[in-house]
């Protein structure tokens, strides 16, 4: 991402010279703490400290707004008037709130997303190419959606198993009553909280690159079904593991909020989660070749 090194940060704050040398449109652009204001019809950043960068709003297809910031509706208009997506989101990009679309953004994105969702034979593409990363060397070319669903449900049972008898926890199937997150174990209060960390930052990523994240492709019934579709490729490493590993060796009084966020973006920032994330939409979208 853009910025100077900040540990623990999944996305780095903006400096003044590390703008990336890019063809197209850098996807994001992530600030905190400070205003974003118009100044000679051009988009200046000034953070806590009174630096001020300016953003050259026409490399940059997402702006996206943490904790501390504020935004002038003159900001607003200049940033639309360039196609410019704005999203606000919580701390490390970890909840995703709203997002303001300009009229005039760039929809090449999510009109192939929903083409091919709503063509059978291409949802059924894209479905297995999701699921071909997690079965990696089987032929999946004869299996429908809910045949690979199917696999999938054994293959997650089977590693909670494993995973409960690799870090010693106790594990008697998952288990989440929702708005009640004291009623579950410590596991699976784990599972849930870390879910929604790796839903928050799927919905920042798709949103920013111009897909939808209510258009899905192997999920469906539900309010963000590509949003579960993109996160349940780096639940093994990000959610699951992280969610055995923590418990067995977490404070059985009670599951540790900031514990648990300081691993999930420690493991976010080891694999890249963002720039893997993005690589992996463009090419599970990729259009087939004819």
């Amino acid at each position: 991402m853009l910025g100077g090194f900040m540990a623990r940060k999944i996305f780095l704050k903006l400096t003044r010279d590390l703008y990336p040398q890019v063809k197209d449109r850098y996807p994001y652009v992530y600030l905190e703490h400070g205003r974003l204001e118009v100044d000679d019809s051009s988009v200046k950043w000034i953070d806590s400290e009174c630096h001020v960068v300016r953003i050259p709003i026409g490399l940059v297809a997402a702006i996206l707004l943490g904790p501390g910031t504020t935004i002038t509706h003159e900001a607003v208009k200049i940033l639309s008037s360039a196609g410019c997506t704005v999203c606000w989101i919580g701390a490390e990009g970890l909840a995703f709130y709203a997002s303001g679309v300009s009229p005039t953004s760039d929809s090449r994105n999510l009109l192939r997303q929903i083409t091919m969702s709503c063509d059978p034979d291409s949802r059924l593409l894209v479905a297995r190419r999701m699921f071909s990363q997690r079965f990696p060397g089987l032929d999946l070319g004869d299996k429908s959606i809910p045949e690979m669903m199917g696999m999938e449900g054994i293959r997650v049972r089977k590693m909670y198993s494993e995973m409960a008898q690799r870090y010693g926890v106790d594990w008697s199937g998952r288990a989440y009553i929702p708005g009640r997150p004291k009623d579950s174990d410590l596991v699976n209060s784990i599972l849930t909280f870390s879910n929604g960390l790796l839903y928050g930052v799927a919905t920042t990523v798709i949103v920013a690159m111009g897909y939808s994240p209510r258009v899905g492709f192997v999920h469906s019934g539900s309010p963000m079904p590509f949003v579960y579709d993109m996160a349940d490729l780096y639940k093994k490493f990000l959610t699951i593991d992280l969610s055995f590993s923590m418990a067995s060796r977490m404070d059985k009084s009670g599951f540790d909020r900031k514990s648990v966020i300081d691993e999930f973006c420690s493991r976010a920032l080891e694999m890249n989660l963002l720039e893997v994330m993005a690589n992996d939409i463009v090419e599970i979208l990729r259009e087939p070749k004819c």
